[in-house]
């Protein structure tokens, strides 16, 4: 089975913080992981493949379009950027393993850098809770949504992810 990618390098670059003169080869990479490891445990085994199968042939229709489009794709764009920012400053290479450095500007923080990746993790969960909302109010539409069986991922539709409660 072909792997579509549901976002585009552009969308990444224009409804993000990137400069659209970063090379897009930096975070394609962070887009399938994105999908793979968030978008498919959100949607489940079947209606990811549903979507996936729709974009490759070129024949994905209404209301999978809607759903893609208002509210997948900005899951997939924030939910790239919580994986791609720990590695931005690096570069993988023959020789190996560079950190970026600037003569006019100065290496962040961790703080900051873990503060950015938060804000982007953040943003992907708003979205998440209005997919999940819209998806819950709309299962008619979806019948994938809610036919996993077996070997396959079942959708999480716990949006409230752990953490320290003081």
């Amino acid at each position: 089975m072909a792997q579509a990618l549901f976002v585009t390098t552009t969308d990444i670059a224009k409804f993000t913080s990137l400069n659209g003169n970063l090379d897009p080869d930096k975070f394609t990479d962070k887009m399938k992981v994105a999908q793979d490891i968030h978008i498919q445990s959100i949607l489940g085994t079947k209606l990811f493949n549903k979507i996936n199968d729709g974009i490759v042939a070129g024949n994905l229709a209404a209301p999978y379009t809607t759903l893609l489009t208002s509210y997948i794709k900005p899951m997939v764009i924030h939910y790239t950027m919580v994986e791609y920012l720990p590695f931005a400053s690096y570069t993988f290479a023959n020789k190996g393993v560079y950190k970026h450095g600037s003569e006019n500007g100065e290496t962040i923080s961790k703080e900051e850098m873990d503060s950015l990746i938060e804000k982007e993790r953040s943003l992907a969960q708003h979205y998440n809770e209005r997919f999940v909302d819209y998806i819950c109010f709309n299962s008619n539409l979806f019948p994938e949504y809610n036919t996993n069986s077996n070997g396959d991922m079942f959708p999480d539709r716990d949006v409230n992810l752990g953490g320290w409660y003081l």
